[in-house]
């Protein structure tokens, strides 16, 4: 990005918040880390406050809010978590902007869900599968296990616990 003219960034901001995090980069969604780190610094660089201080005030007030957005966008972007959270809220539809608490409590959800299940039935399986496992009862472990997974065909954190289980049954069975 070279240096903009005043109209420009002027546009920019008018238009700021229609953009989502992937545009102010001039990302595609499926980027890299690495792409997305090296536009944050290419483009961090073009709208830094410091480096714009010969801008007429309502220029510099234009720039520090592009600049603000880019740092949100990074904060965001660079979060393998809080980055899947946005890319879920775009694909939704749902804003274009993401704050940073929001991003950790919408990954922090997803985690709790896949370890503590989605459905009752599932937790409920679980937890009493965790309790045979505390009491070393395997073979109700891996039974218990086998229910929570019927019932949450898709939770990846329930089938690597069973499969845990059955090895230690495995190896507790003569």
């Amino acid at each position: 990005m070279a240096d903009l003219a005043p109209t420009e960034i002027t546009a920019l901001a008018a238009i700021l918040g229609e953009l989502d995090y992937y545009q102010l980069f001039h990302l595609r969604y499926d980027a890299k880390p690495s792409d997305i780190k090296r536009a944050y610094h290419a483009t961090s660089r073009v709208f830094h406050p410091d480096s714009n201080r010969h801008h007429q005030p309502e220029i510099r007030r234009a720039i520090d809010e592009i600049s603000k957005r880019i740092s949100e966008a990074y904060s965001i972007l660079r979060n393998p978590r809080r980055r899947t959270a946005y890319d879920q809220q775009i694909t939704a539809k749902a804003g274009v902007r993401m704050q940073l608490a929001e991003a950790e409590a919408a990954g922090s959800r997803k985690q709790t869900e896949a370890r503590e299940g989605r459905t009752p039935q599932g937790r409920q399986y679980f937890n009493l599968a965790s309790a045979n496992l505390r009491q070393g009862d395997f073979d109700s472990a891996v039974r218990n296990l086998q229910t929570a997974v019927a019932f949450e065909p898709d939770n990846a954190f329930f089938k690597e616990q069973l499969a845990q289980a059955r090895k230690k049954w495995d190896a507790k069975r003569p």
